[in-house]
């Protein structure tokens, strides 16, 4: 007899699961765990470390007793196995991205590094260009800071840290903010910049080098899963099957808001 899910005192026959998967934008998440499900199969954990995960996991999610996991098994419709087998998933899935990209990451990394590169930088922005190239004297010869100036004459939120911005990626600030602050020195006044429909005057405080230390490390790990994961859900299609092999298959999109 086929199994049926039961929800309170609805009862879901196996044949509207498909329909309301997608209903609820459910199968976008099924997809995506069904992959990772796949990557991480023929991942192996030692005893030790399957031990430790397991123990760690059960601590931080409270479950200490025997009727704590057995309400969460319940709870999920999952056996001890089943449990087990998420408790684990994740370190399953740190070894799965180290053994696929992670002879690649210094490569990587300097392929990416004048985007990772952060800077601290001053801007003043204006839309009058005789108060802009005013400003711009002022600062350069000393008579005023430019966090005088941008506090009163900056037209942005700047404004209110007296123009001082970061540290950030340089690759957030606007493409030709990115371009000058990557050439001038530390320290140096550029004249106002027309863009858009404001003139800008920015003063390169300080870059910081991106490292490849264990946070950056984490972080182009989980990007190229992310690019990979991307391109394998495209490559995945979500189709129905009928009991009816002479049927065609009906693709399956979830549904829209």
């Amino acid at each position: 007899m086929d199994s049926q899910l039961q929800i309170g005192d609805r009862t879901i026959l196996p044949t509207e699961l498909p329909l309301l998967l997608a209903q609820h934008k459910i199968l976008p998440i099924l997809q995506r765990e069904i992959i990772i499900e796949r990557a991480i199969s023929n991942i192996s954990l030692t005893p030790e470390e399957k031990a430790a995960t397991i123990e760690a996991f059960y601590q931080q999610n409270q479950l200490t007793t025997p009727q704590a996991v057995a309400a969460v098994q319940q709870q999920f419709c999952i056996n001890q196995n089943q449990l087990q087998a998420l408790a684990t998933k994740e370190l399953k899935l740190e070894k799965f991205k180290i053994a696929t990209w992670g002879n690649k990451l210094e490569q990587y990394f300097l392929q990416c590094k004048p985007q990772l590169d952060k800077v601290v930088y001053c801007l003043l922005r204006t839309d009058n260009s005789e108060v802009a190239q005013e400003l711009f004297f002022r600062i350069q010869d000393g008579d005023a800071t430019f966090a005088e100036c941008a506090s009163i004459y900056s037209q942005g939120l700047e404004a209110q840290t007296g123009g001082l911005i970061g540290p950030v990626p340089i690759s957030q600030a606007h493409p030709i903010i990115a371009e000058k602050l990557a050439t001038i020195p530390a320290g140096q006044v550029l004249p106002p910049i027309k863009l858009e429909n404001w003139y800008i005057i920015i003063r390169l405080e300080s870059l910081i080098p991106a490292q490849l230390d264990d946070v950056m490390k984490t972080t182009l790990l989980n990007h190229l899963f992310e690019q990979w994961l991307t391109q394998e859900i495209k490559n995945t299609p979500i189709s129905l099957v009928s009991n009816d092999h002479s049927a065609e298959q009906t693709q399956l999109k979830p549904y829209l808001s």
